[in-house]
């Protein structure tokens, strides 16, 4: 049995037709394209073929997650920094790939990309950005404990952290969907 249904343009109508689209002509399509959302047949790629099985809840998430990549307060390389910590814990190969390009056009460094995805100490000189990672780090693995926070709150505010956990709890959910779906 296939886990993983194609959705089709043609073959979708009212609200799984308004999330393509939303999906296909949003923010994600806009700018340079780094990756591919969809197919060479117009199936959507990665996480987002799956949101449309239930569009109400498909849309929340992709509205979660574009507020998450275009409306957030971090920083290009911090933010990739966290979701490539992301899709190492999780081993999610789309995330990887995809914001392995983002990374590298937020200006992270091929070294800095290996060390991210072997989970190897990195020696960054922005505070901010090594707070993200540390951080990052703590939550995949379990929890902020006091120490980390010590750490890392200053140089990130609470608002941050908020962000931060948002981005971390996303793109978590996004690799659990395309592992069960074998996306």
């Amino acid at each position: 049995m296939t886990r993983k249904h194609p959705f089709r343009p043609a073959d979708l109508d009212g609200d799984r037709l308004a999330l393509y689209r939303s999906i296909t002509e949003g923010p994600r399509a806009q700018g340079p394209r780094l990756f591919d959302l969809v197919s060479d047949d117009g199936v959507l790629l990665g996480p987002f073929n799956e949101f449309l099985l239930r569009p109400a809840l498909g849309d929340a998430l992709q509205r979660v997650g574009a507020a998450v990549r275009y409306a957030g307060s971090l920083g290009g390389r911090a933010r990739e920094m966290a979701i490539l910590v992301v899709a190492a814990h999780w081993d999610s190969a789309f995330e990887r790939t995809a914001h392995e390009a983002v990374g590298r056009a937020a200006g992270l460094t091929d070294a800095e990309l290996a060390a991210i995805a072997a989970g190897a100490p990195l020696d960054l000189d922005d505070p901010d950005e090594a707070a993200v990672l540390r951080l990052t780090r703590a939550l995949v693995t379990g929890d902020v404990n006091d120490a980390t926070w010590a750490a890392c709150v200053p140089p990130l505010d609470r608002e941050t952290v908020f962000e931060l956990t948002t981005l971390v709890g996303y793109y978590a959910t996004l690799a659990l969907q395309m592992r069960v779906f074998r996306g």
